[in-house]
């Protein structure tokens, strides 16, 4: 990173030869669900931890989704099937190379030009398809999005952890100042730590009350329009034409695109 410029990240990791997807509606306890790391969205329809979980995994991509103007967002056509999506490696789908996705979306820009808009959106879950909401990072060519029903389940967390954070002193940002105020560096730190595990503390105490709440939230979002999830007038463009310059990716209940002209090399 230089100076006025802006950093960029880039992971290289070893080949993963992946898993065959879960059905949403495996079943399992809790307990196997959240101890399986990194694999929550497989254990979504059986688990209400692992739905605690992936919800607050993905929070910040919900943030930016809910902050986004109006005019950033957009939604994509991926299969409405979780368990038909093939996963080559790691827990995503690529979905360019995906037969599956490339047919059902060749058929919904062919219905397309006779259908308006509204009834498009209706039309394309009886093809098989859902639409992610997505968005483009602001300064990078990174597009994060996911399901209704995720988004949904985000939606109802996060006002539970407000609602946390309103009975702990200090905690919001616009209370910092005053709770600071004429401490010294350590004791700030040390105030702060102990702010946040009261707040951990009272996030797990309210576990068994969230789990009906969010799997409420998750089960209602599936048929909601996304004008109502973001208390919007207008539903976000569905976009059927794609970008070929980027390459897409989904998990179960999440979407990830880059643009492939920004990927390194790929060195024999």
């Amino acid at each position: 990173m230089r100076p006025g410029d802006d950093l960029f990240l880039t992971i290289d990791h070893d080949l993963h030869p992946g898993q065959p997807p879960l059905h949403p509606d495996v079943s399992g306890t809790n307990d196997e669900a959240a101890a399986s790391p990194g694999n929550l969205e497989d254990h979504l329809g059986g688990s209400d931890d692992a739905l605690i979980g992936a919800a607050r995994a993905q929070m910040l991509a919900y943030l930016a989704l809910r902050s986004a103007p109006a005019s950033h967002l957009r939604t994509v056509p991926v299969p409405a099937d979780r368990a038909s999506r093939h996963r080559r490696s790691g827990l995503t789908t690529p979905l360019e190379d995906d037969g599956l996705t490339v047919a059902l979306r060749a058929d919904a820009r062919g219905a397309a030009p006779h259908i308006e808009q509204h009834t498009l959106r209706v039309g394309i879950r009886t093809m098989g398809l859902d639409d992610f909401l997505t968005c483009r990072i602001p300064g990078t060519e990174v597009h994060l999005g996911m399901s209704r029903k995720l988004f949904a389940a985000c939606e109802r967390l996060h006002e539970e952890d407000l609602a946390i954070a309103r009975r702990t002193p200090g905690l919001r940002a616009e209370d910092l100042l005053a709770v600071d105020q004429g401490l010294s560096e350590d004791a700030q730190e040390e105030q702060r730590l102990t702010q946040r595990r009261i707040f951990r503390e009272q996030q797990e105490e309210a576990r068994p009350r969230l789990r009906p709440l969010l799997r409420d939230a998750y089960e209602r979002g599936s048929t909601s329009d996304w004008s109502d999830l973001l208390r919007r007038p207008q539903e976000p463009e569905l976009d059927l034409e794609g970008d070929e310059s980027l390459l897409e990716a989904a998990t179960p209940e999440t979407y990830l695109a880059v643009s492939r002209y920004d990927l390194p090399p790929i060195h024999a």
